[in-house]
């Protein structure tokens, strides 16, 4: 399995984006289809909600790459 991290400004992003972020897939219509079908896991286990909040130390898996996510913590106002 190729493992990877990526680095957000921002305490989360949505799934989608996050795979286009780290170039698991090419288009939001691929990451859209790729989500809804099954094949991609949140912290192991399977995400079908394209809008899910990835957050600091949220482990996102498709096919053979995982990709881990750093990002700030989210402050409390």
């Amino acid at each position: 399995m190729e493992k990877s991290e990526i680095t957000i400004k921002t305490p989360f992003i949505k799934l989608e984006q996050l795979m286009k972020l780290a170039n698991l897939t090419d288009t939001g219509g691929f990451a859209k289809n790729l989500i809804q079908s099954g094949n991609v896991l949140v912290n192991g286990e399977v995400c079908t909600m394209r809008g899910k909040k990835i957050r600091n130390g949220d482990i996102v898996t498709v096919d053979r790459f995982q990709v881990t996510v750093i990002a700030p913590e989210e402050t409390e106002s």
